[in-house]
């Protein structure tokens, strides 16, 4: 099993839910989180439009913040960015003109992080889609289904199952 690599990225600090549920709910070896946003270095949302205040350069560094703070979130919730097994799937939705078309292009920062941290266990499925607005005119959110081993798993353990996948 491949350790996570966060060589070179930072986590932010959690950010706490901005209503009535939580930002990740772990059920029956499967995490969810709800929609990450991005945070620029001072902790202040990343907001506009793309297609109009922001271009897709923009939208991809956002999209990468959003994956570092459900990073941050996922570690929170698990002790430890070891338990993740794999990601399932990632759901990204941007906040768009009607004529931007680079939403796929856009959610590639988020996945970028996922693969660059995970190896293999980051690919997933995925859905990028555009939307009209956000809360608080933010650019984006990200959210994930991870696959998660238990806590008692240990290294060995993965390491030992690991070689018996290869072999």
């Amino acid at each position: 099993m491949t350790v996570p690599n966060l060589a070179g990225l930072e986590l932010p600090a959690v950010f706490p839910p901005a209503g009535a549920y939580r930002s990740a709910i772990l059920h029956n070896g499967m995490l969810h989180t709800a929609g990450h946003i991005p945070l620029g270095a001072d902790g202040t949302p990343v907001t506009g439009c793309l297609g109009d205040m922001l271009t897709v350069a923009d939208g991809v560094a956002a999209a990468r913040l959003a994956a570092l703070s459900l990073l941050a979130t996922v570690q929170a919730e698990l002790g430890t960015l070891e338990r993740v097994d794999r990601f399932l799937r990632v759901y990204g939705v941007v906040n768009a003109t009607p004529g931007f078309a680079d939403h796929t292009t856009v959610i590639d920062g988020a996945s970028e992080v996922f693969i660059r941290v995970f190896g293999e266990r980051g690919e997933h499925a995925r859905l990028a889609v555009g939307v009209s607005s956000l809360p608080a005119n933010l650019a984006l959110e990200v959210e994930a289904t991870i696959a998660v081993f238990s806590g008692a798993l240990t290294r060995q353990h993965l390491a030992a199952r690991d070689a018996r996948i290869v072999g």
